[in-house]
């Protein structure tokens, strides 16, 4: 497992070649990669600007991830967070889940971006022409992170 908070851009490439190292038994790669829109709620954008305590960031996605690894049969799993200002189309947030299947690695990925967008204690600051805002958390992404019962799969 690697969980890593950094402001240095990621290369997908090099996150999944780690993730396969060594490893012949891997059946699927699942991937997720976030990255800044032009676009939120009607505004146009032109960055976004996260903060937070790396170290209190870093446990509770290691928890979220170690939640996963339980619930399906993940191999491993890679999750990547930039903070600092980031601008239009420069990517935000990695999640990689290898595993035997694709139905474990998918549903692995997607449980470990809906707690993430909920769970992860980040701060968000968009920045447009008219000036900077605060985001606040998003329903939808409490209702994703809601769909998923205690078996482990969606309800």
């Amino acid at each position: 497992m690697k969980i890593q908070i950094q402001q240095e851009d990621f290369s997908i490439e090099e996150e999944v070649a780690a993730l396969r190292a060594g490893q012949p038994s891997v059946g699927a790669v699942v991937t997720f990669t976030g990255v800044v829109r032009d676009l939120n709620l009607d505004t146009g954008v032109s960055a976004l600007e996260l903060e937070c305590y790396p170290a209190m960031v870093e446990k509770t996605l290691s928890n979220i991830v170690a939640e996963a690894m339980q619930r399906w049969q993940v191999m491993d799993a890679t999750v990547i967070h930039r903070i600092g200002r980031l601008e239009v189309e420069a990517q935000i947030v990695f999640v990689g889940v290898t595993s035997l299947h694709r139905g474990d690695a998918f549903a692995a990925c997607e449980f470990i971006m809906d707690f993430l967008k909920t769970d992860a204690p980040f701060w968000k600051k968009e920045h447009s022409v008219q000036g900077a805002r605060w985001l606040d958390a998003r329903s939808c992404d409490q209702q994703a992170r809601h769909r998923w019962d205690s078996s482990g799969r969606e309800e």
